[in-house]
């Protein structure tokens, strides 16, 4: 262009004749130019190959694709990955999966991805795992995959195009590769540990926050990634089951409605009240949720199972299925035999045993266990074996007295103050529900007879902290979102056990008023909790029949046996669930007898039955018995420590000796471990 117009006259200037045109020169391009240029586009069209080869880091820096592609790079690759059913990538405080409605969910996952690993959830670093380069903050870690996998609602009905979308979480315990080019390097382990932490109700991807680096060091040695799901209508997935506008409408709903037989004036009016309360509450779930509650039922859960399954590509399923999610596994294994790989089912329950199979062994737990264990330990490590009124009690004289305390607030609740809350009371109903769920959780045991021991001699401040802490699920002191909170999915647990037990016969309300009754009379303590299952009575008023339930039997021929864990003082799923279950699978099944307190293996520890477990996982090897015994390492009040003395470091008792036990720490913290669970069933 310059030259070009050079040859136009500037203004003024006198136009003179034209110049003279110059001879075209032929220009030749030297050979080694062209050779540039070919070796330039064969390294363009071979770069992703070439930058993936070791080393070279440096002289092929990664890309950087658009952000709403999902292929925003880091040293670590591009999330999601090319045919990744669960669309992973690495969880951030945003990694929740897109609206049910979003037409283009995909695209709107993928923005998601943060490419910097700074944001990203890590596990807690490693001797066995990667690099050890310890300035590097990712070496030998693990990490937290979020993602997410679209399932048909009804499995029965294939021109029914609504989905469900289940939220998935995955601990990875093999350390992401460094990427040097368009694809990431990540290994996938041989086997992945699926677990679900029962419920119904259960959050699977919040059991994998908390506990998948534990079960995947207790079940494989590290070596398994874990992953866990939002069962359909729980928690993340889509869409969720909840019944009430706010958790504090539930809340209140709950407060109304839960009056223990004992605390009643009028067994046949408050099983009148109950009964209208019931069919108000499924009437809201119907109104607020459609059909949804067709299609929640154990057979859909087994289902969406084996689609978890076919997404992982694996040939057969490995499991650590608890409490309700033994349900889950019973089902899976005789609907899909051919699928079932090494399968742990800890914590036995019995299809249709809801309400009544473990009420005389709640009895048992806090006879033997709360009380008799904590005069064993001692006052140094229990405050209820201290001396009352200057007299030791006997185990038969504590639990007298202890009852006798609760009792009086049945005619008489006594009033209490927290900071939080203001004004409380302490009524019979709830501390007997607090007594409950203490039961699962023996490490909640010290802080329990610490409020138990209060209350008795007058003091109520614990008591209406706990309380406080285990009613609630709205908290008005945190923050105001942008956008207003989804309320907890805890009807879901209706939801599940009435679709299963929807053709049970209809008894009326004179045959659940004696069935209260007996109930109540065999357990003072978890015979009114267990009792909720009375709300079924309803469930065909607005839902005719479920889409799918399984009513086959249990004895088919697996591709490798189960192995089963039930515990002899298991508060919800006793030792008699797991010998009746392993009578009808026969050789398909082995049972370790875990000799232990709390509900499933995994509160009362025991080498024996973790070492029984990991030989399963990692190799197929099972018992040579039917059946195994296997006792818990420690005893409780006693966790942590020492036989010779002292004490472990951060054990409860270490914290107790130093003066360091906080007793509403505690509670709170066994309150947020036994919310995995889902409400107690």
């Amino acid at each position: 262009m310059e030259e070009a117009s050079a040859l136009v006259p500037k203004k003024g200037q006198p136009e003179g004749p034209e110049p003279p045109r110059r001879s075209r020169e032929r220009f030749t391009v030297p050979n080694y130019v062209w050779q540039v240029i070919i070796v330039l586009e064969l390294l363009y069209l071979f770069y992703p190959t070439l930058a993936s080869l070791p080393g070279t880091n440096q002289l092929f820096p990664p890309t950087r694709q658009p952000a709403h592609c999902g292929a925003s790079s880091s040293r670590f690759g591009r999330f999601p990955q090319p045919d990744d059913s669960f669309r992973f990538i690495p969880c951030t405080s945003t990694s929740l999966p897109p609206a049910i409605e979003d037409p283009n969910p995909d695209e709107s996952w993928a923005k998601l991805f943060d490419p910097n690993p700074d944001h990203w959830n890590w596990g807690n670093r490693t001797s066995s795992s990667g690099s050890t380069e310890q300035n590097d903050p990712y070496a030998g870690r693990g990490i937290y995959m979020c993602g997410y996998l679209d399932v048909p609602l009804d499995y029965t009905n294939k021109s029914d195009p609504r989905i469900v979308r289940l939220a998935v979480t995955k601990f990875q315990v093999s350390v992401l590769s460094e990427h040097t080019g368009a694809s990431s390097t990540t290994k996938k382990t041989e086997r992945t540990i699926v677990v679900n932490p029962g419920g119904p109700g259960g959050s699977g991807t919040e059991y994998t926050w908390r506990a998948a680096e534990d079960i995947t060091e207790r079940l494989s040695g590290g070596r398994y990634d874990v992953l866990g799901w939002d069962p359909r209508g729980v928690n993340t997935s889509q869409p969720a089951v909840a019944c009430f506008p706010h958790d504090a409408d539930r809340d209140r709903w709950t407060l109304a409605t839960q009056k223990y037989r004992a605390a009643v004036d009028s067994n046949k009016m408050q099983l009148d009240l109950m009964n209208a309360y019931n069919n108000a509450t499924l009437r809201s779930c119907w109104e607020r949720q459609g059909d949804l509650g067709r299609f929640v039922s154990t057979a859909f859960v087994a289902r969406d199972v084996e689609e978890i399954r076919k997404a992982l590509g694996e040939e057969e399923l490995t499991g650590f299925m608890v409490s309700y999610g033994t349900g889950i596994g019973q089902t899976y294994a005789n609907m899909f035999p051919n699928s079932v790989g090494r399968l742990i089912l800890d914590g036995t329950e019995l299809a249709g045993g809801f309400g009544w199979t473990s009420l005389d062994n709640v009895t048992d737990a806090w006879h033997d266990g709360f009380l008799g264990e904590c005069l064993k330990a001692g006052p140094e490590h229990c405050a209820l074996a201290k001396d009352v009124d200057g007299k030791s009690l006997s185990l038969l004289e504590l639990d007298v007295w202890v009852r006798g305390v609760i009792g009086d607030l049945v005619s008489h609740p006594l009033p209490a103050y927290t900071v939080k809350s203001g004004a409380s009371l302490v009524m019979y109903s709830e501390v007997v529900g607090a007594i409950y769920q203490s039961l699962y959780n023996p490490h909640s045991w010290k802080a329990l007879a610490q409020m138990l021991y209060e209350l008795g001699h007058g003091n109520t401040t614990l008591a209406g902290e706990f309380l406080e802490a285990a009613i609630w699920q709205y908290d008005p002191t945190l923050p105001c979102t942008a956008s207003s909170k989804k309320p907890s999915s805890l009807e879901l647990t209706l939801m599940v056990v009435c679709s299963d037990a929807y053709d049970d016969k209809d008894w009326g309300l004179e045959w659940w008023e004696e069935k209260w009754e007996i109930m109540t009379k065999l357990s003072w303590i978890s015979g009114d909790s267990r009792f909720f299952v009375f709300a079924c009575h309803h469930y065909t008023t607005y839902w005719p029949k479920p889409a799918e339930v399984y009513r086959g039997d249990l004895n088919h021929t697996l591709k490798n046996p189960v192995l089963l864990v039930a515990e002899t003082y298991d508060p919800a799923t006793p030792l008699r669930n797991g010998r009746r279950l392993l009578a009808e699978m026969a050789d398909n099944a082995r049972l370790i007898v875990h000799h232990g307190f709390g509900h499933s293996s995994g509160r009362d520890r025991s080498a024996c039955t973790d070492a029984r477990m990991k030989a399963y996982i990692l190799d197929g090897t099972l018992p040579e018995d039917q059946e195994t015994a296997c006792y818990a390492d420690e005893k409780p009040y006693l966790y942590g420590v020492k036989k010779n003395g002292g004490f472990e470091a951060g054990s409860l008792a270490a914290a107790a000796a130093g003066s360091g036990f906080d007793p509403v720490a505690s509670w709170r913290e066994h309150l947020r471990e036994t919310q995995l669970m889902g409400p107690r069933i």
